[in-house]
């Protein structure tokens, strides 16, 4: 039986398959029947994961291969440094696709969304399950724009390794910083790939650089570049002395050599890589102690003998370290380099068993997962995906969710491969599953095995904060690093075609919410109006493009509007009573409070209370009086934005018997709101850190225009033949940045933005603001 498709699986090759019988075979028929039915644009997907050519394994080893072969990686890079293009050669080259995905022709296997397939860039992270030479690889492609940050942030905390992609003629660029912190935070283990090394003004020697000086991280040089720009033709293995050159005339470049490099024909490459060898062995020896040993032992002599396994073994424990970075290169795009990063990945990044998370000794092997990602599907509803720390999850049974205290019921379960998905009877830590039936989990809840377990789990946690001493908050040990929520920066109006539509709206809102965390939506008190809030103005046009796709709702989006916050200048003093007969009762409040500015930077109002009141109130009493500070902090007396930066102290709350607390919370907000109007205020506004690469042609006019936007320039690098300008612009000033941007340089630079703060604005600037929005300008 040659080879077992997917898409062609005819009856008898069903009927021959019975050897699967004791293992749910009517599950895997089942499977392979709806497989038929799944083609996405016409592409062939040649085989279920681990079927492949003639080697049919057991069930078992198809679904939950052994811990130690699998590897939980990422892909995370810059935009544009070809992080879909070297996903799409890593589907194919291991046998999942038939034919080579193009970003610019729109036909990825990852980027499934119509927008990402519109734009060329990737939005969401797309999970993706293969097989490579015994290993099972689970693959998340992530965005690269400073846009979707979170969903990288999201992917990374599930991943055991990742695959840093640089272009090699750029080196370290912005949003790789971005991602390399985020990497760091989660202390993700790491491999570099130099992609676009046929481009031309690529330099192997300048992105290597880049990633030391500005990464501060220790490049490990695994491979050598032959050639660079339109003379790149293959790479050395460092550690094997080989060369790799592929096929100049083979179209998908799986047709490549492995020659050992010889001083007959090679003298020059030879000598290159000899002392490349000599110098990696140094910097691995000085990283780890037992390598030392044995290099100085048996191999002092002579570091041509060192065994080649011998060194891979100590590269993978100094990645597994974090100490340095092995580094790759290639061309994704001319299918040059990705057959030996895919060696790389299976040999240097870890195995699930060999990453140490603390709470799983809670568990004592019971279930752990983490539900990193929502999908809405039409037809089958919420796709919920989840790493599995430990124990394992079937179909058809209940787990219970920690975070939102509720237990759900598994419908079905699925292997993921990107839009395409393989019913499955079970799956065993260290995997990523895909979950449908799960009504109400959300992004980021921690997922187990029932009530009981997680008290249990909780009671093992106290045990041990007992024996370290630590007060710790159990349920908040058992839960699984939640994800960061960056406060959104844009926000505009949204409105349907009627308001017979407005259900639908929020509906649509809701499950996007829940896809992703970082699309806050409120209602505006005063007109009633659906407020987005957003992290850009692509992440605002993206959610619109989709409701209207996806949800097939015509909406209305308001202008963009920037999220400035307001602040206090100085110390004052407010009382206020509330006197209101409901009914036959009487609530009677008077309050006396004082609002002052913080020192340091805090978004939620700090709540003090004087010695006279503090041993007076009741616990019903300081819910009232906190509910009521923040009510207030919420709405500025200047815009109506949040305040922050305030401290407020109770000094004195009189309250007549029979009072609600509802009553105690509005005279409490409405004195702090005549305390803040009467303070000195000023407004606050998002000040964005900027980078753009432009040509030495362009760079005045570049600058001229950053001044016009009250651009605060900080240094101005080279890099290669480009300019790279780096410094901070308000928010403000950013719209409609690119299509500038884009006419002043004839579409040559390119820009990236990340928020840096929040700065106070000038008088000028604010008096300007204020009469804008008041309409009197």
């Amino acid at each position: 039986m040659s080879n077992l498709r997917i898409f062609a699986v005819n009856r008898k090759k069903i009927s021959s398959l019975h050897y699967f019988n004791n293992m749910c075979s009517s599950k895997i028929r089942a499977s392979l029947k709806r497989l038929k039915l799944h083609v996405l644009l016409g592409r062939n997907y040649s085989s279920l994961p681990g079927l492949m050519g003639n080697d049919i394994k057991s069930l078992h080893s198809i679904i939950n291969p052994p811990i130690a072969k699998i590897r939980n990686i990422g892909i995370m890079a810059h935009i544009d440094a070809g992080k879909t293009t070297t996903t799409e050669r890593i589907l194919y080259y291991s046998g999942y696709t038939r034919s080579l995905g193009d970003v610019d022709d729109g036909d990825t296997v990852t980027d499934f969304m119509a927008q990402e397939r519109e734009r060329g860039i990737t939005i969401q992270s797309a999970a993706v399950t293969f097989d490579w030479k015994g290993y099972r690889i689970n693959l998340i492609d992530t965005p690269g724009h400073v846009d979707f940050t979170l969903e990288v942030e999201r992917c990374l905390r599930v991943l055991d390794g990742a695959v840093a992609v640089f272009d090699a003629s750029a080196g370290v660029e912005a949003q790789t910083l971005t991602v390399w912190r985020q990497a760091d935070k989660h202390k993700v283990p790491r491999i570099c790939f130099l992609n676009k090394m046929d481009k031309i003004g690529a330099s192997f020697k300048y992105a290597v650089e880049s990633i030391r000086e500005k990464l501060k991280a220790k490049p490990l040089l695994l491979q050598l570049p032959i050639g660079e720009g339109k003379a790149f033709k293959g790479v050395v293995d460092v550690v094997s002395k080989e060369k790799l050159l592929w096929n100049p005339n083979s179209d998908d470049g799986k047709d490549f050599e492995r020659k050992p490099l010889l001083e007959m024909s090679d003298p020059k490459l030879l000598k290159e890589t000899t002392e490349a060898r000599n110098a990696l062995i140094e910097q691995v020896a000085d990283l780890d102690d037992e390598f030392a040993d044995l290099v100085l032992g048996e191999f002092s002599e002579n570091f041509d003998l060192l065994p080649a396994e011998k060194l891979q073994t100590a590269i993978h424990r100094v990645t597994l370290a974090q100490t340095a970075v092995p580094v790759l290169c290639g061309s994704a795009l001319k299918n040059k380099g990705v057959q030996p990063l895919l060696d790389a990945i299976t040999m240097y990044l870890p195995s699930p068993e060999e990453r140490n998370y603390e709470f799983l000794q809670w568990y004592k092997g019971d279930l752990c997962a983490l539900a990193f990602k929502v999908l809405h599907d039409k037809q089958r509803g919420p796709l919920v995906f989840m790493r599995i720390y430990s124990g394992m999850i079937k179909p058809q049974t209940a787990i219970h969710n920690i975070n939102g205290n509720c237990t759900e019921r598994i419908s079905r379960l699925l292997l993921p491969f990107a839009d395409q998905h393989i019913e499955i009877p079970l799956l065993t830590a260290g995997n990523i599953a895909l979950t449908v039936g799960l009504k109400h989990t959300a992004t980021g809840d921690t997922i187990v095995s029932s009530k009981s377990s997680a008290l249990a789990a909780s009671r093992r946690a106290r045990r041990e904060g007992e024996k370290k001493q630590k007060e710790n908050n159990e349920t908040e040990r058992l839960l699984l690093a939640g994800v960061e929520i960056p406060e959104p920066v844009f926000f505009c109006t949204i409105e349907p075609p009627s308001m017979a539509k407005q259900p639908d709206l929020d509906h649509a809102l809701k499950c996007l919410q829940r896809e992703d965390p970082s699309l806050k939506v409120k209602l505006d008190p005063d007109s009633g109006q659906t407020v987005l809030c957003g992290m850009g103005e692509l992440h605002i046009e993206i959610i619109h493009d989709r409701i209207k796709r996806e949800y097939g709702l015509e909406t209305y989006l308001g202008p963009l509007q920037v999220a400035y916050r307001e602040a206090i200048l100085n110390s004052v003093r407010a009382t206020d009573t509330l006197d209101r007969t409901l009914g036959d009762k009487r609530h009677l409040v008077t309050v006396e409070l004082e609002a002052k500015p913080m020192e340091t930077a805090s978004l939620l109002p700090v709540i003090e209370y004087a010695a006279s009141v503090a041993g007076d109130l009741s616990q019903a009493s300081r819910e009232a009086f906190e509910n009521g500070v923040h009510s207030a902090c919420l709405q500025g007396p200047l815009l109506g934005s949040p305040v922050q930066d305030v401290a407020v102290t109770l000094h004195s709350l009189v309250i007549h018997p029979g009072t609600s607390t509802t009553m105690i919370s509005a005279c409490v907000s409405r004195c702090l709101q005549k305390a803040l109007k009467k303070a000195d205020k000023q407004i606050l506004e998002p000040l964005m850190n900027l980078e753009v690469t432009v040509s030495r042609d362009y760079l005045s006019p570049v600058l001229a225009d950053l001044a016009q936007r009250r651009g605060n320039i900080q240094e101005i690098q080279s890099r290669q033949d480009n300019k790279v300008v780096i410094g901070f612009v308000p928010l403000a000033e950013t719209m409609g940045y690119s299509t500038v941007l884009r006419t002043l340089t004839s579409g040559s630079a390119t820009f990236a933005l990340e928020l840096s703060n929040y700065q106070a604005m000038n008088p000028q600037d604010q008096s300007t603001l204020l009469s804008q929005r008041h309409g009197l300008s």
